[in-house]
Parts: structure tokens; sequence; C-alpha cells
């Protein structure tokens, strides 16, 4: 029942669902870089300094902040998060992937992507800087210069990974994830185990964008807007 909007001087601008009408307003560290979550009654907010803030959907009262100190060089990222379960899925520069309790902002686990690796500040960029694919049984995201895993959704223990390095999104079906790679080659990882079943690298001097699922296929849209469907 409520519209919440986030703006580049760090305002959260609330709105009745119904009528249009304001509701509350707050302000946050810096700038508003995702599209805020609302999920049982808590308003998620993502600032650009890498914290994430969260409000009472109802009033607007502070509920808790996660900040971490981020790299000294980041992917700017406009992905935010997930809500599922009670949770808030969010990945972070450095490549970590944050499992937070909604109502209290507690950390119930905190996940390995990528480990930053090199001699200089750009080649460590290690950042997750698309949405998590969360279903029933775990949670996946992929980092750039890093790798996709795949975590237990209850425990944050690690089922799977493969090497491959994304700023995309990951989408999902019942049997596979996919994932478009840094060379603009998709990518079909069995769900359950990471193994490969698939690789298509024709498109990439397309420069597509991540995989979203269009009915039972695999869709993916390049720079001039062409959608190109990949059976799965």
């Amino acid at each position: 029942n409520v519209v919440v909007v986030g703006t580049d001087k760090g305002n959260v601008l609330t709105f009745d669902a119904a009528t249009g009408a304001p509701k509350w307003t707050a302000l946050v560290s810096t700038e508003i870089v995702a599209p805020p979550r609302v999920a049982d009654g808590i308003v998620a907010v993502f600032a650009g300094d890498g914290s994430i803030h969260a409000f009472t959907s109802a009033d607007g009262a502070k509920k808790w902040v996660n900040q971490r100190v981020t790299p000294a060089l980041t992917v700017r990222n406009y992905a935010g998060g997930v809500t599922s379960r009670g949770a808030l899925f969010a990945g972070t520069a450095g490549g970590r992937l944050l499992a937070i309790d909604l109502p209290t902002g507690i950390v119930g686990w905190d996940g390995t992507v990528a480990n930053p690796k090199g001699a200089t500040e750009l080649e460590r960029i290690a950042d997750v800087t698309g949405l998590p694919l969360v279903d029933q049984q775990q949670v996946c995201a992929v980092a750039y210069q890093g790798r996709v895993a795949c975590f237990d959704i209850g425990r944050g223990v690690v089922n799977w990974s493969r090497d491959v390095s994304s700023l995309f999104s990951m989408a999902g079906d019942a049997k596979n994830v996919y994932v478009t790679d840094d060379r603009g080659a998709v990518h079909a990882f069995d769900k359950s185990t990471g193994a490969s079943v698939w690789k298509q690298d024709l498109l990439k001097d397309r420069r597509i964008g991540g995989p979203q699922i269009v009915g039972d296929l695999v869709g993916i849209v390049d720079v001039e807007g062409y959608l190109h469907l990949l059976s799965p």
C-alpha cells in the first residue's frame, strides 16, 4: 500500500499507492542508487556509499543501518537487493553476498562470491553488481572479475561456484541458471551442481545485457534493442 522513491539527493519519498498522497520522507547519507525494496513492513534503501538503510513503511521510523567499508575503486551499482522469506539479499563491493534479517538488520550470513585479486586497485575490483537470484533452496550471485556462486539460502554454505565475470543480474528456471559474462557470452549452468550445460558466444559483438526468462526461452537484449531468444 506504499510507493517508495529514492532521489540523487538522498531523499526517501513515500506515497499512498491508491491515492498518490505523500506519506512520509526521510534522508540517508548520500544519493540513492537503486530502487528501494518494500517487504514485511520494512523499506530498504541503498545508498551510493554502500550503506543500506531500513525504515518502517508505515511511518518512516529508522530501523537499522548496515554500513560497510568499501574498496578504493568500485563499479557503480544500480542493482540493490532482493527480499525473500523475511530476509534481504544484497551483493556488495568487494565480492560479498549478505543475507540480512529485515526486521532487525542482523546479518544472518555473509558469503564470499569472489575474492579481490591483483596488484592494482583496478585489478582488485570484484564487485557484485547484479541482483541475486533467489529460489526456495539457494541464492546465487555473480561478481565482476570474480565468479558465480550459489549458497544454501538458510546457512550460507557454498553449494557450488564457477569462474565467470559479469556485470549483470542472473536469471534462472527450474533446471539452470543463466549469466552473461563480461566478454558477451551467455552461459547456462546446472542449478544443482554448477556443471556447464552450454555456452553461446555468437552474440559477443552485439554488446548484450543480462539474461531474462521469456516464457520457456532465455531472452537477451542487445545495445540496439533487439531481443534474441535462446533455447534453454
